[in-house]
């Protein structure tokens, strides 16, 4: 070999060097696009000059996410070294490899599961459900909830009007019932001159709206995935009187009191609804809470939150949001994602992130007595997360919500059919991807 052969490939090894260096210095984290992920950017400085590791990001609209993410897991795609991903994946991302296990960094970081809200647990960490296997640590807390326009509450000529016509005084809804009582009354009511609506809920069809909004509704009139003695046995759980009953309300509230030409929205839509002053009553998940209270129209103590409205036999579930931080099995910088995950799990990162705009699943934030009324929604969010139920987050995840939201679309916004035949329709798609996976 020539000198100048040997010092071009000397040359050549230290560029090598170099940029493996280089990417042992830096991570990336995938996540949603929406104000969290903006809040992380901002908190995720403090871990780059503590650690000397430059942080980047990759954020993708909510629409897009699963398709974008799920896609990238699946085919060994290297973007990611952490992934933010949704609850409903966590099954799925198990069994396929897509993320590293967590205990034995658990047990030798002393991260313990029992210093988090149970319920983030169980739907952001746990497969298989309700077992020690950890996938994720709990990283933001979501549920969905109402807002109300309070400060329309509180005017006289509107409370006497509301008296009038229902009997009783105007209050925040604690039932379905009352929730639609309420939407009623507003439904088309003229207030400063502009025509309002009752409420907005959630009906996109695209990806996962109006599940998320009808099981929102669902859960509290008794539907149950399955039989709690005998897994993916649905009849008779999927299809009771309950749910049939649970999913008639909700068509009855897209039916009787919401604004013209929303028929398939969700967060943002709602969101949009509410700031505008479009809507006395707003389905959504509780991120959205943080911008409510800073916005010229809504904040500033016009707004109400509200904990998921009991059924009629008076259970109250609502349905789970938010997500689990995890390290993608095959990053280059598996050291570098560990030690963002120890990072994060901190006490003052946590308390750093609720304060940011960021929902803490960390007890010690959530559990300390000033907590309840550091914001004017923390007392809700508290309420909220103590009653969620999740959608299934078996490894056919998508399959079974494709299902649902084609079953759930066609009825409440098309009109198609009855509520049971909905829910008999349901149960034989979902039989059917149990069956393919052997399951049943």
């Amino acid at each position: 070999m020539s000198r100048k052969t040997l010092v071009a490939t000397a040359a050549l090894g230290l560029v090598w060097a170099a940029q493996a260096n280089a990417q042992a210095n830096e991570l990336t984290l995938c996540w949603a696009a929406w104000d969290p992920a903006n809040a992380l950017v901002e908190l995720s400085k403090d871990f780059e000059a503590q650690s000397g590791t430059k942080m980047n990001f990759e954020f993708v609209p909510w629409p897009n996410f699963a398709d974008r993410m799920l896609n990238e897991l699946n085919s060994g795609g290297q973007l990611c070294d952490l992934m933010i991903g949704d609850s409903q994946w966590i099954g799925g991302a198990a069994e396929n490899g897509w993320y590293l296990k967590l205990n034995d960094f658990f047990d030798a970081e002393g991260i313990s599961m029992d210093a988090f809200v149970p319920a983030t647990v169980t739907g952001y960490s746990e497969w298989p459900k309700n077992t020690p296997n950890y996938w994720s640590l709990p990283a933001f807390g979501d549920v969905v909830g109402w807002t109300y326009r309070k400060d329309w509450f509180e005017r006289p000529e509107i409370q006497a009007a509301f008296k009038e016509k229902t009997g009783r005084d105007l209050t925040p809804p604690a039932t379905m019932a009352e929730l639609k009582e309420v939407a009623e009354f507003f439904q088309g009511r003229d207030i400063d001159g502009k025509t309002v609506y009752g409420a907005s809920i959630y009906t996109e069809r695209g990806s996962e709206g109006i599940t998320m909004g009808a099981m929102d509704v669902l859960y509290s009139f008794g539907f149950k995935y399955d039989n709690p003695d005998k897994p993916y046995e649905m009849e008779g759980f999927v299809n009771s009187e309950g749910s049939v009953a649970g999913l008639e309300f909700y068509k009855s509230l897209y039916d009787c009191c919401v604004a013209p030409g929303t028929s398939n929205t969700y967060m943002g839509e709602g969101i949009d609804a509410y700031k505008s002053g479009q809507v006395a009553l707003q389905m959504n998940f509780a991120f959205t809470w943080p911008g409510f209270e800073v916005d010229p129209n809504v904040g500033g103590g016009k707004t109400g939150y509200l904990v998921n409205p009991a059924g009629p036999g008076g259970e109250r579930f609502a349905q789970l949001g938010g997500q689990g931080i995890s390290v993608v099995a095959n990053t280059d910088n598996m050291d570098g994602a560990l030690a963002y995950i120890k990072w994060f799990a901190q006490q003052d990162v946590q308390q750093k992130w609720w304060s940011m705009g960021g929902f803490s699943c960390l007890r010690a934030v959530v559990e300390d007595p000033a907590f309840a009324t550091s914001q004017p929604y923390a007392q809700t969010f508290l309420d909220s997360m103590a009653i969620v139920k999740d959608f299934w987050a078996e490894p056919s995840y998508a399959s079974l919500l494709q299902a649902s939201q084609a079953r759930f679309h066609d009825y409440v916004v098309a009109g198609n059919g009855t509520a049971k035949e909905a829910l008999d329709g349901l149960i034989a798609d979902w039989t059917e991807v149990f069956e393919d996976e052997g399951k049943l």
